[in-house]
């Protein structure tokens, strides 16, 4: 549609945890910011019609739909907004744009790097008849980290030595817990590495502006059998009894991916790196935090500690060093200015409210959005290297670079 209509119709695949994310911030965006289009929630799709039903009505789409080749086909959408697994993000995302739609992909990209490069070759090609593609690692909006890369980027930090990076959760730390699609290689691609680690990855490499060149590693899966599911909803799920072998114990099949990884690398300014991403952390709920140590500061941010950073100058008189708390609520501050007074804080949902802001104005204005398709594809090509180096023992391994990517 020609941008002066100052209407975006979206279509959104999907419609659980981060469906449910998504539709918050379509809702939100155009009631707290004045963008140049306005985003309208056209329709929403899933495979079951009851829940797909409810989730229109719930979540606030115009209608529902159980086939996504029909929403994209429809000429009164602009937008596809793909928060499926990960094993359907290439089609999807490739018959979108084939279509002429704008695309909001989640993450990881795809599940392969081959995927990944075929999404990205169609995004380069689709941007050169103005449609827009974007990745959604909706943590870069956390007003925070845009506020931390800008201490990076202003040289606050000096030369950038350390960057630590971990994310831990625990909510598939008992044995019981059934096998839901992220716990299978098919559906999901990785494990905790895809899944959390891919944003302390993005992050990582937004804030301090340098990519990951090579990694050394180990992942590990601590259960590797796992009852079967019943039926599940997010990161919430129920046992399914019915196939029980000896009518007590239900039945169970393999856990296809990491629990956790680990691993050390080396960023292309110099910087050394060490990134952890467990979800067999017991008490660590959603649990990010990364430091970033320079040779003139050091700077923190926690994701439990949403709107604050640790700030430390090497450049005061050494009597009065020491971390300092910065309150990241004011209006001059990234994001902020829509939201609250100064000291009134905000949450995890804003991050996709603000992620909405940034895409619905670059494709209104034919701009570039971020972090692009290739940016998750590097990402992707990181978990990579992150994987084969695993699989050989934890010997150093290069992260293959991102050529000119051909469609297959």
């Amino acid at each position: 549609m020609s941008t002066t209509d100052r209407e975006l119709r979206v279509g959104m695949v999907g419609y659980a945890f981060m469906g449910a994310a998504h539709s918050q911030a379509w809702r939100t965006v155009n009631r707290v910011y004045d963008l140049p289009a306005r985003a309208r929630m056209a329709l929403i799709c899933g495979r079951d019609t009851g829940k797909v039903a409810d989730a229109a009505d719930r979540l606030g789409w115009d209608a529902y739909t159980t086939d996504w080749r029909d929403l994209i086909s429809r000429d009164d959408i602009d937008v596809v907004d793909v928060c499926t697994p990960g094993d359907s993000h290439a089609e999807i995302a490739l018959a979108a744009l084939a279509a002429g739609k704008h695309v909001l992909c989640e993450k990881p990209l795809a599940n392969t790097v081959a995927e990944a490069r075929a999404m990205t070759a169609a995004a380069d090609t689709a941007r050169a008849a103005g449609v827009r593609s974007m990745c959604g690692f909706n943590y870069r909006r956390v007003p925070a980290v845009t506020m931390m890369r800008q201490l990076v980027a202003d040289g606050r930090l000096g030369v950038i030595r350390h960057v630590r990076a971990t994310y831990l959760q625990d909510w598939i730390v008992d044995p019981q817990f059934p096998l839901v699609w992220r716990l299978q290689k098919d559906r999901a691609g990785s494990g905790a590495l895809g899944d959390i680690g891919a944003h302390i990855i993005d992050l990582t490499q937004f804030v301090t502006g340098q990519r990951i060149t090579g990694v050394s590693a180990v992942t590990e899966t601590f259960v590797k059998e796992r009852p079967l599911p019943a039926g599940s909803s997010g990161l919430a799920a129920s046992v399914d009894g019915s196939g029980s072998v000896d009518g007590n114990a239900p039945a169970t099949g393999p856990v296809t991916v990491d629990d956790a990884a680990v691993f050390v690398a080396r960023l292309d300014g110099g910087a050394l790196a060490t990134y952890e991403a467990s979800r067999f952390a017991t008490g660590r709920k959603n649990a990010l935090r990364v430091e970033i140590n320079g040779s003139l500061g050091s700077v923190v941010f926690d994701l439990e500690r949403l709107n604050e950073l640790e700030f430390y100058d090497a450049t005061r008189p050494s009597v009065e060093q020491g971390f300092s708390r910065i309150l990241v609520t004011e209006g001059e501050h990234p994001y902020m200015s829509a939201w609250w007074p100064p000291g009134h804080i905000i949450g995890y949902e804003h991050s996709f409210t603000h992620q909405m802001r940034d895409f619905i104005e670059a494709v209104a204005t034919g701009a570039d959005p971020a972090p692009s398709f290739a940016d998750a594809l590097q990402v992707q090509l990181v978990l990579d290297a992150v994987t084969r180096s695993a699989e050989i023992g934890s010997s150093w391994t290069e992260v293959q670079p991102a050529l000119a990517a051909v469609a297959v």
